[in-house]
């Protein structure tokens, strides 16, 4: 449904060392550097899904309600991004953990990135029949 999200970003070499950190924990990879943007999707192609762009003005993120998930292959590639993500900056918002609520095997880690955008991490475990 929707060919990318782009976010505009006050610091673009934190921002580049925050997203490679936590987008290589979950199998993603910067796929283009431009001199005021970078560029994540999947490893081996061209194609951003996430672009991330220098701003001249202060970075707003959006407010309450908005949030960016991420699919991650596995529970472990959840726990391996929420420790990337804070190593390079990032705030804990929610613990790499089951988020029974939304479902029996939703498993799930939110971090705001240092701009403060909402980002989480999400393995679902396919339910057996």
């Amino acid at each position: 449904m929707l060919g990318h999200l782009s976010f505009g970003v006050s610091n673009l070499a934190r921002t580049t060392a925050f997203y490679d950190a936590s987008m290589a924990a979950l199998g993603y990879a910067r796929v283009f550097t431009g001199p005021e943007y970078v560029g994540y999707g999947l490893s081996g192609t061209e194609r951003d899904n996430l672009l991330l762009i220098l701003q001249p003005k202060p970075v707003t993120p959006p407010g309450p309600g908005f949030h960016l998930a991420f699919i991650a292959p596995s529970r472990e590639a959840v726990d391996r991004f929420h420790v990337a993500a804070l190593q390079f900056g990032g705030v804990d918002q929610g613990a790499p953990g089951l988020r029974l609520h939304y479902g029996p095997t939703y498993y799930a880690a939110f971090v705001l990135d240092p701009d403060g955008y909402k980002l989480e991490a999400t393995h679902q475990a396919p339910e057996r029949v």
